[in-house]
């Protein structure tokens, strides 16, 4: 792959920081789960304020839901094997997955990248919180070696682009809430 070269450079300098091995990997296995909390308190918060800013809010999890099946079907389609397999004598911090979990794009920075572009619609001051969340994801991915590079910048992208028809959910529930959609010829 064209980013080797830099998905070793940053494999090796994890590998030489141990001290922090525990805490990346950690956040980069389990830190997707933190969307979930998020996600409560922003349907839980929109519950009251009515049925578009609830249905805003649940865009959340439905942009979550639709990335990640747009990310299966490109996994299959290009059937990228994981870089710790590609890469030789490479040091990874977390296993290598088996050759059939393939890589491009990471699962991981689709769920956060939709979910921070989502939010950042719904709610700014949150939504720029999530942004800085799922850059620190998408880098985890990478440095602890499961991911080239562009894994994950494929991640954002799909996971943005998703996220990103909200806008169009957003104009349309206004008018759908008050019985004034657009309708097609008779």
């Amino acid at each position: 792959m064209f980013d080797a070269g830099l998905y070793r450079d940053i494999t090796d300098f994890a590998w030489s920081q141990q001290w922090l091995a525990g805490i990346v990997t950690g956040f980069s296995e389990y830190g997707v789960f933190l969307v979930v909390p998020v996600i409560l308190a922003l349907v839980w918060r929109a519950r009251g304020r009515g049925a578009a800013e609830l249905v805003a809010a649940l865009w959340v999890p439905a942009a979550i839901a639709l990335a990640l099946a747009v990310d299966t079907v490109l996994k299959q389609l290009f059937a990228e094997i994981r870089p710790c397999r590609v890469v030789p004598g490479v040091h990874t911090l977390l296993p290598c997955d088996p050759p059939t979990d393939y890589a491009f794009p990471s699962n991981h920075t689709v769920i956060v990248a939709a979910f921070a572009v989502a939010l950042l619609l719904v709610h700014r001051k949150w939504g720029w919180w999530a942004l800085f969340f799922a850059v620190l994801m998408g880098i985890s991915r990478v440095y602890v070696g499961a991911h080239y590079p562009h894994d994950v910048l494929a991640g954002f992208a799909v996971g943005a682009g998703v996220a990103l028809l909200g806008l169009a959910v957003r104009a349309r529930v206004p008018l759908v809430l008050s019985g004034r959609a657009v309708r097609g010829p008779h």
